[in-house]
Formats: structure tokens, C-alpha cells, sequence
């Protein structure tokens, strides 16, 4: 088990983040997206790859902590 929380103070002091006073969409959770190379590094995704996958795998969807919604 991977206490995923502990990342994410030394992610949000490393990445330089806009205060979005300039509008635009908000960015994803970083600990998210460090799971999201994980599971890339782990399988050998490319992006696009990784995206199919967390959409289609319920595996994937529970490791990220989202949820399924039918399109």
C-alpha cells in the first residue's frame, strides 16, 4: 500500500502552478497524474494508450480513485 498523500506537498512546491487569475481550465490533481505514469511506466503506455486504458479498464479507474460514468 502507497500512501499516495505523502507526494503531494513536495509535487505542489515543485510544479509551478499559474493562480488562474487569467481564466483557463483548472489543472489535474498532481498525484493523479503521478499515478498516471505509474501505470504508463508499468505497462508500457504511450498517452494515448493510457488514456484507452484508464477509460476502459474498472481496474485502472479504481487504482486512480475515479469513477465510472456510461458515456
Amino acid at each position: 500500500m502507497v500512501p499516495w498523500a505523502v507526494f503531494r506537498k513536495p509535487l505542489a512546491k515543485a510544479l509551478k502552478r499559474s493562480d488562474g487569475a487569467r481564466g483557463g481550465r483548472p489543472p489535474y490533481d498532481a498525484v493523479l497524474m503521478v499515478k498516471i505514469i505509474v501505470l504508463q511506466a508499468l505497462y508500457s503506455l504511450s498517452d494515448d494508450q493510457a488514456e484507452f486504458q484508464i477509460q476502459d479498464r474498472l481496474s485502472f479507474m479504481r487504482f486512480l480513485g475515479l469513477t465510472w460514468r456510461p458515456i
